[in-house]
């Protein structure tokens, strides 16, 4: 017979199974059942053979020697790279790198448990692996309509920062509406090409800006149903910012011949570009002037940037820019009307070496009132505690050097009119309401 206490263990130890079983986490995870996937889905997209990451994790003997620093990073998130904040603001966006709570605990409990194999029968499916010189959009449009690359140009294993600026034709003969656009330097020039920013140029005059780029950057897409337009008979006026011998676990710290920026541009049909009403342009926004940056040795700094449009928007995507000091930011709407201020975004493990385009999804980016104020925050450490600050005895200016500083970023805004404003709000509250 089963004494009370026997049957409360045997409760317990139920109980314990169905919250086992309901969590989908192992009590002990194995690479085979739980991890391998992880990995392969996250991480060996950069740490494979000739991947920009550090060390190969392209099976288990080579994942289980670094199974320590693994769970180490990707408990303080880390790993993967993308810098965004849990729990503050919008967090449905596109091309979100972070891992889930629950995939970050099973890689903790894995090696906690001593980072088992697991069973043997299990055929563990290798990872999809792209061609690392693939266009990232490459799945989603297939290969770009246009590539314009810049003029080559050597860049040596050291020395000063460089800047190269030119003209390259487009070849349009008519107005095109972007759907994505991806910058991509051409092989070891990923970790020596700082920025390669590019502006569209029609007639020797400045049109607008065509994309952004800077390092480990992804790509931008265009929501559907408005139009960043690519104009005919039009110049890309290249700034490439380079900064020779490189940064990162990657850098070449070698002469790097013939360097080639490209820009993957995916189209629409002429037609269809004709039908898309809302324009949205990329624009820098500064936070304060940049000139007057002055952090001390060991201190810190902050600035702050306040714009506003006589005209609703849509607020599509949000770019930190800066260079090593720079460690954290964050995005906020003000309704002057009511004093209430509205949290976007927040970044308070900003990196240098990740420049993240924060996609919102569509169906949450932030409708902008006529008059409410978006405002932008930086904040920047120049202590031996910034793990990207090379020197904390400089006195830090404001400049275009990788030693300086910058104070701005880049944001994405669909131009709507009162009719579009209210037809999107509709459609939200719509969706709201019927459960969508």
């Amino acid at each position: 017979m089963k004494t009370k206490k026997s049957l409360l263990a045997i409760d317990l130890i139920l109980l314990m199974g169905v919250t086992y079983f309901s969590s989908g986490v192992h009590a002990q995870p194995s690479y085979t059942d739980d991890v391998a996937k992880i990995i392969n889905d996250n991480c060996v997209v950069c740490h494979r053979p000739g991947g920009i990451g550090p060390m190969s994790f392209v099976g288990y003997e080579a994942v289980r020697p670094w199974a320590p620093l693994i769970q180490m990073k990707v408990a303080s998130r880390e790993m993967p790279p993308y810098a965004y904040d849990h729990g503050i603001g919008i967090q449905d966006l596109q091309g979100d790198w972070r891992l889930s709570q629950k995939e970050i605990d099973t890689v903790v409990a894995w090696v906690d448990s001593g980072s088992q194999y697991g069973d043997t029968d299990i055929v563990v499916q290798p990872p999809n692996l792209a061609d690392p010189d693939e266009w990232n959009f490459a799945g989603d449009f297939g290969q770009p309509n246009l590539i314009i690359p810049s003029v080559p140009i050597d860049i040596p294993a050291s020395g000063n920062d460089l800047w190269h600026k030119h003209l390259v034709p487009t070849g349009l003969t008519e107005d095109r509406c972007i759907k994505a656009v991806q910058v991509k330097p051409r092989g070891d020039a990923k970790s020596v090409v700082h920025h390669a920013n590019s502006n569209v140029v029609i007639d020797g005059g400045r049109e607008g800006m065509l994309t952004e780029y800077a390092m480990g950057k992804w790509g931008e897409i265009v929501p559907e149903g408005v139009c960043r337009t690519l104009p005919a008979n039009s110049q890309v006026r290249w700034d490439i910012h380079m900064f020779p011998g490189g940064l990162g676990a990657m850098a070449p710290g070698s002469v790097i011949r013939d360097n080639v920026v490209e820009i993957g541009l995916w189209l629409y049909t002429e037609e269809e570009s004709q039908e898309l009403k809302y324009k949205q342009d990329l624009s820098l926004y500064r936070l304060g002037n940049q000139d007057d940056i002055v952090i001390p040795p060991h201190g810190y700094h902050m600035t702050q940037g306040f714009h506003s449009f006589d005209h609703p928007v849509r607020l599509d995507s949000f770019q930190p820019h800066g260079h090593l000091r720079m460690n954290a930011a964050s995005l906020e709407i003000f309704y002057p009307e009511t004093g209430r201020t509205e949290p976007v975004s927040q970044v308070s493990n900003w990196s240098a070496t990740w420049h993240h385009s924060h996609l919102f999804e569509p169906h949450v980016a932030p409708l902008i009132p006529a008059g409410a104020v978006i405002v932008l925050k930086q904040w920047y450490d120049n202590t031996a505690n910034n793990p990207n600050n090379p020197d904390p005895d400089m006195w830090v200016m404001g400049g275009s050097r990788t030693g300086d500083e910058m104070t701005h970023a880049w944001l994405a805004i669909t131009h709507l009119d009162e009719e579009g404003y209210e037809k999107l709000l509709e459609e939200r509250d719509e969706k709201v309401s019927g459960g969508g």
